[in-house]
């Protein structure tokens, strides 16, 4: 029986990025489960595009990955996404896997990084993540941690990492989106209130790619660097994607097994349909 293991993340048009988090992960899922044979998709068009333009690398769609995987007659696959929310490239990622479950003896789906929390026989997916980041959270420095944020109802994770965040005893940290809420604004307005002068911001990403080299953490007029600066906040950038981190990537690893493993896969989609 021939097993794959099809990565999908995101992507990125920065070759450093790309080597340092993505292929960082890649190679330990393959260096764990030796039975499987490794596969790289990324979501983003664009960025595939890119990198064939200026790089001259082929990277392949998720619809292209298990084309591929079809044709050389793979029999089990397992789809392991590396994004960070159950959003719109989850959902694109769930739409492809559910059209090819009929190509495969077997096609599984693992889960992104927030997924579960707070049921009692489930993981605590954000309890875990901030656990596997947590050499990034002293507790003596404030720190921001910067993510994407979307129009998806999945924005809603930011949210709920913030309270988690606080439960946790991290009152420390404060949670912010480049696209979503909470806005750069409200985490502004928070730091004021506070009265804090000072913070470190850290990607809330797997990869520090364009948000993070130029939203976050430039000298442009507009990054979140800069805005704070000019609000009398001096800021530190943490230019490292969250891949580079192996505590954070073992989660993957984590996720990678419940599905080898069948667990939690009867939760969180309705039985009705």
């Amino acid at each position: 029986m021939r097993k794959a293991i099809l990565v999908i993340s995101f992507g990125t048009s920065y070759l450093d990025a790309l080597k340092s988090s993505i292929e960082r992960i890649e190679n330990k899922i393959q260096d764990e489960f030796r039975d499987y044979e490794v596969f790289r998709a990324f979501t983003s068009h664009k960025i595939i595009k890119k990198l064939k333009r200026e790089h001259n690398l082929d990277i392949l769609t998720p619809e292209e990955a298990l084309e591929n995987l079809k044709t050389r007659e793979f029999d089990e696959v397992i789809v392991q996404p590396l994004h960070m929310i159950p959003g719109e490239e989850f959902q694109y990622i769930r739409g492809v896997v559910n059209k090819y479950t009929q190509n495969f003896a077997s096609i599984k789906l693992g889960r992104p990084i927030f997924y579960y929390q707070g049921i009692e026989e489930l993981p605590q997916d954000y309890t875990l993540f901030i656990k596997s980041i947590e050499k990034l959270l002293n507790k003596d420095e404030n720190i921001v941690l910067f993510g994407h944020g979307t129009a998806h109802y999945s924005n809603a994770v930011y949210g709920a990492l913030q309270t988690i965040l606080i439960n946790e005893g991290y009152d420390n940290v404060f949670v912010g989106t480049v696209e979503g809420y909470p806005t750069f604004k409200s985490v502004l307005n928070i730091l004021k209130n506070k009265g804090i002068n000072k913070v470190k911001l850290v990607p809330l990403m797997v990869v520090a790619g364009d948000h993070v080299k130029n939203d976050m953490g430039s000298d442009e007029e507009d990054s979140w660097k800069n805005m704070l600066q000019k609000e009398g906040i001096e800021a530190e950038a943490y230019l490292h994607g969250l891949g580079e981190l192996d505590e954070f990537s073992n989660l993957y690893i984590r996720r990678i097994y419940d599905v080898i493993e069948d667990r939690y896969s009867e939760f969180g989609d309705t039985k009705k349909l």
